[in-house]
């Protein structure tokens, strides 16, 4: 299993302020640090009950130089938010792990502008300078992997990856996708896949995230589908739009929810990790672990 959606779970769920969507602000706050340790035991609560392993994520997906600089935070400071993320989450890891419920610690990468405005991506070559500061730092801080995700252009993607295999990392990349099943790019899956694939940073694994799973079920069926081993969807059905434009949360159906992600797993047997984003909470991943798993007690 992986995590759910931290954000949207710490604003609507626990009412706290993230300032730009930011997760990596609760670090500094006592309360903030309290319901990101009461999120990552739920997390483990459900990977134990299922009897899988956990990928535990270290909340650092704005915690990159440009989002950096629109809340005055310089290189140094963006360094050091990265390394304080994974060690609370090597910490939280410490404290739940088990022979039975294994657990990465995973760094996040996540988009250097607004990630559903594909506009606003850096081409390969400024993704890739950007990115490394906030990679060498998950690298030193001794995250097991990072992840960048919810990339909207494969160029973005690219550089990212470079950045994570240049810092030494073993690494993922994750793509959103809009109703349509497409990257706000254009570009089709299996098309960003090839692109970065072209770069030979070899990823474990490519995946899915920020989307409902009837938005990208169908964009699945493709020659590169073997390579995606990662889905981490929205609870709601509505687009990147709609939400953007929501003031309350759209939990969606987590029974439906872990049904559809349990049916996504049944088409691709080499799926290696089942998550949430948006709108999801330890509800979620219960009912999916139940559907995938059969555990009848999981997050009741």
């Amino acid at each position: 299993m992986a995590d759910f959606g931290i954000e949207t779970a710490m604003i609507f769920h626990e009412g706290l302020d993230l300032p730009h969507f930011a997760a990596f602000t609760l670090y500094g706050r006592p309360e903030g640090r309290q319901a990101l340790g009461r999120a990552a035991e739920r997390s483990f609560a459900v990977a134990k009950e299922a009897g899988t392993g956990l990928v535990l994520d270290a909340e650092t997906w704005r915690a990159n130089l440009p989002w950096g600089a629109v809340m005055d935070l310089g290189r140094d400071e963006i360094a050091a938010i990265n390394a304080q993320a994974v060690t609370y989450a090597r910490m939280w890891r410490d404290q739940n792990e088990t022979a039975q419920t294994p657990v990465a610690v995973n760094g996040v990468l996540g988009p250097l502008g607004d990630g559903y405005v594909p506009e606003t991506a850096p081409d390969a070559d400024e993704a890739t300078m950007d990115y490394l500061t906030s990679a060498r730092a998950i690298a030193v801080a001794g995250a097991d992997l990072a992840s960048a995700i919810t990339m909207t252009s494969s160029a973005e993607a690219t550089g990212a990856a470079r950045a994570m295999r240049d810092a030494g990392l073993a690494h993922a990349i994750c793509f959103t996708v809009e109703t349509d099943g497409r990257l706000p790019s254009g570009e089709t899956v299996g098309a960003a896949i090839d692109a970065v694939d072209a770069e030979q940073t070899e990823p474990l694994f490519y995946g899915i995230n920020c989307a409902h799973p009837a938005h990208f079920a169908d964009a699945l069926d493709i020659p590169q589908a073997r390579k995606i081993g990662m889905i981490r969807a929205n609870a709601s059905r509505l687009s990147h739009v709609e939400l953007d434009a929501m003031d309350t949360l759209d939990a969606g159906d987590p029974e439906e929810w872990g049904q559809l992600c349990a049916g996504l797993a049944q088409m691709m047997p080499w799926l290696r990790l089942i998550g949430g984003c948006c709108g999801t909470d330890h509800r979620h991943l219960g009912c999916a672990a139940r559907c995938l798993h059969g555990q009848k007690n999981v997050a009741a």
